[in-house]
């Protein structure tokens, strides 16, 4: 991927999104300012630093979102289960999108909404100054009149409950993406028996995510596991795709390097 695809100025993601480009994501969860960097600079068009389930604490993801940005990328956060207040904090940092788990039902989507989206949408509360010196806007009116197009809500489908309010959600003012949380919802559709996101079962709700994105004129995304992955749920509408993980990254390479030193 050339550079090229990272022109167009900060703050890009949504543009491209609602364009109906599709994006790639790097994922991080090592809170390595530095390998988010990387990875932006390798040519992911975005990067998600993960605070639920990755090492990110609002130090390293204040960091780490500079970083990305100034890689040219665009950085993005995925918030501790029901932290809200994290998630207006991390679009202050200059964070391009934030990705809420389990937003099993209207009243979830709309306190998500309410701590990111200014009014009159929600309530988010005033102060993004380095998310405006990120983005090179020295007139913060410009940032207050533009915010809620901006940035990005992702609320992520991951359990029985969420499927069965899935049109209500998406039909949510100032939600703009319904993302798959794959893993999780392969053990709620199977009642704790199974983790396979790769599931029949998950496969037939993907299909109906990305209906119900298209019904309501927002974005379908997904977590895949590999890029390979990532282009297969393209080509079923998908538009937002998070792709491995930093960790799994280090592993394959290492891997490779370890068959040599061993012989193998």
């Amino acid at each position: 991927m050339s550079n090229e695809t990272h022109t167009g100025g900060r703050f890009s993601l949504a543009r491209r999104l609602q364009a109906g480009e599709p994006v790639y994501s790097g994922w991080c969860g090592m809170a390595a300012p530095h390998v988010a960097e990387t990875l932006a600079r390798e040519g992911f068009d975005a990067v998600t630093l993960d605070q639920q389930h990755g090492l990110y604490d609002m130090a390293t993801t204040a960091a780490g979102i500079a970083a990305v940005h100034l890689a040219g990328s665009a950085p993005i956060v995925r918030v501790p289960l029901g932290d809200f207040a994290v998630a207006s904090r991390a679009l202050d940092f200059g964070a391009e999108a934030i990705i809420a788990p389990m937003i099993n039902t209207v009243a979830d989507a709309r306190a998500f909404v309410s701590a990111t989206k200014y009014p009159p949408l929600g309530d988010r509360s005033w102060g993004p100054h380095r998310a405006t010196t990120l983005g090179g806007m020295p007139d913060q009116k410009v940032y207050l009149r533009e915010a809620n197009n901006l940035t990005l809500t992702f609320a992520m489908i991951e359990t029985r409950t969420a499927l069965d309010n899935l049109d209500a959600i998406a039909a949510t003012p100032g939600i703009d993406a319904l993302f798959l949380g794959p893993s999780d919802l392969s053990i709620a559709l199977s009642n704790g028996a199974a983790l396979d996101p790769l599931s029949a079962e998950v496969e037939r709700e993907l299909d109906r995510i990305v209906a119900a994105a298209q019904k309501h004129g927002k974005i379908a995304g997904a977590y895949c596991h590999n890029a390979l992955r990532a282009k297969a749920v393209e080509k079923r509408g998908m538009r937002f795709m998070a792709v491995g993980s930093d960790l799994n990254f280090l592993r394959a390479g290492t891997a490779i390097e370890m068959k040599v030193l061993k012989g193998a």
